[in-house]
């Protein structure tokens, strides 16, 4: 692998992000609202206005996927189907596609689950939908055939054998043989069709939002997990493409060695791709996974960057992350790849964690911006790239992420002499936290600075959205707009205004 020659056009030409831009991280569930978490609703569309309102022209969210049990978007149960918990119900209702919500009392309203609900939904949607939404909903389904009929039938069998994962089930299902799937798939055919319905929905109010937020001058900025999780539909109808024994068992699991974040290491769980296949295949399955990303979004963080380079393998009889070991991933053929086929697409690299020489030159050839967390910028000497002084224009900004604390929490943890030295670096001895590094992000050269919500709300630890090691207490933060009083917005678009980011 070389750099590339001067003047070689790259893979990714941010034309979106030439100009400086200022971006929000706020997940669709941490939106307010009356139920267990935020959805696609009025709420989401108050937000885009906020942003408009103060010059913000990027939100960024994370993976919009249907998650596990622990509720983390990392995890997914597919690598295209959206999260049914994040469609809004007033939508189905003012189409006339959940009159339940009209008939019933109140007492019984409150009984259903989304999930019943939804279940409704689909009945009225085939007694009282037009012509035109069928057909819609049938082209949307064959459109999406390629991945939807496997996700379809992996959900509900999955519903059959009570969550279980794919690989307890039993044998003649776990192996995908012809005739008990032919089978299953005549006798689920109802719920099939409902789990269809659900993502026809999902996209229907995506590309709502998305359009809504183009008209605005919102840009929305989604993230990709480099990998997938063992119990989800792609590994189930595709084991070939992973790391699997005989028996469909992970030899080796995916994570990274110790870090900033844990002594041990992070042991995520998740199968490795067994790349030589892929690239006899033309890499056709991570193709498709980025188009379903690119019909979603505007721009695309690649979660986990340096895995395209190399990956961290993992034994799987290991309970840490300790002892793995590193192992070269084709990254330079996918991304040309992606280059031929879609070419320029706007994609960021998450580049945090043990970033060699060779990520570097990967994420360079291909000119994608990388990421600088300020949070991580007063350990060592003036050479840390995540200070300001040592940012460039094409990377994006952050003072923290979703695995980080609040930058109010950070801060409180530090030593008195760290809290000078940070103070004394960014000048700002006036201004208290968070909001003198949300200064220092956006008055950074980097085009786009993005600030996670509980920062501009100038929140604490317990407003954390993730701690990554644990799994309990994780992506339940949520906002609520009193919090968005007028001296914080106006503060917000000031400091956009200040160092042209409108």
């Amino acid at each position: 692998m070389t750099l590339p020659e001067e003047g070689q056009c790259y893979l990714v030409q941010l034309r979106m992000l030439e100009k400086r831009r200022a971006g929000i991280l706020l997940h669709i569930t941490s939106l307010p609202g009356a139920g267990g978490n935020g959805d696609l609703g009025k709420e989401a569309y108050q937000f885009v206005d906020f942003l408009n309102d103060t010059g913000v022209s990027v939100w960024q969210t994370l993976p919009l996927g249907m998650p596990h049990d622990d509720g983390s978007p990392y995890q997914c149960l597919s690598a295209h189907a959206g999260n049914p918990e994040l469609i809004n119900l007033d939508w189905l209702q003012k189409k006339g596609w959940l009159n339940v919500l009209d008939t019933a009392e109140g007492s019984e309203i409150d009984g259903l689950s989304r999930k019943e609900l939804l279940k409704h939904a689909y009945q009225d949607f085939l007694i009282f939908s037009k012509e035109s939404d069928k057909r819609d909903f049938k082209e949307f389904c064959q459109e999406k055939a390629g991945w939807l009929d496997d996700f379809a039938l992996f959900m509900s069998l999955k519903h059959q054998f009570n969550k279980r994962g794919w690989f307890d089930w039993p044998e003649q299902f776990r192996d995908r043989k012809k005739t008990p799937l032919l089978e299953a798939s005549f006798r689920l055919s109802v719920e099939i069709e409902e789990i269809k319905f659900e993502q026809y929905v999902f996209f229907c109010q995506w590309h709502e939002l998305r359009k809504y937020a183009k008209q605005k001058g919102i840009l929305l900025f989604g993230d990709i997990p480099i990998f997938v999780a063992y119990d989800s539909a792609e590994v189930w109808a595709h084991p070939e493409y992973f790391k699997l024994n005989s028996e469909k068992k992970m030899t080796v699991v995916a994570g990274v060695p110790p870090d900033y974040f844990s002594e041990t290491g992070q042991r995520w769980g998740n199968p490795h791709y067994d790349w030589n296949y892929l690239q006899e295949t033309g890499f056709q399955w991570w193709v498709e996974r980025m188009q379903t990303q690119l019909e979603l979004f505007d721009i695309v963080r690649i979660d986990h960057f340096r895995g395209l380079e190399a990956a961290w393998e993992i034994p799987a009889d290991e309970e840490t992350a300790i002892n793995g070991t590193w192992v070269k991933a084709p990254g330079e053929a996918l991304l040309n790849t992606f280059k031929d086929t879609f070419g320029a697409i706007p994609l960021v690299a998450e580049d945090l964690g043990v970033i060699t020489p060779e990520v570097e030159i990967l994420r360079d050839q291909f000119g994608l911006p990388g990421m600088k967390i300020l949070q991580f910028a007063f350990d060592g000497g003036t050479d840390n790239p995540y200070l300001p002084h040592n940012h460039t224009e094409n990377c994006v900004v952050y003072t923290g992420t979703h695995d980080n604390d609040t930058t109010l929490g950070w801060f409180e943890s530090l030593s008195d002499d760290m809290k000078h030295y940070v103070y004394e670096y960014l000048g700002f001895p006036q201004l208290e936290m968070p909001y003198a590094l949300v200064h220092a992000a956006f008055e950074s050269i980097a085009n786009l600075a993005v600030i996670p919500m509980q920062d501009v709300l100038g929140l604490g630890s317990t407003d954390r959205m993730n701690t990554p090691g644990t799994i309990e207490g994780n992506w339940a933060w949520r906002f609520n707009w009193e919090q968005v009083t007028e001296e914080k917005s106006n503060r917000l678009a000031h400091m956009v205004d200040l160092y042209g980011r409108r």
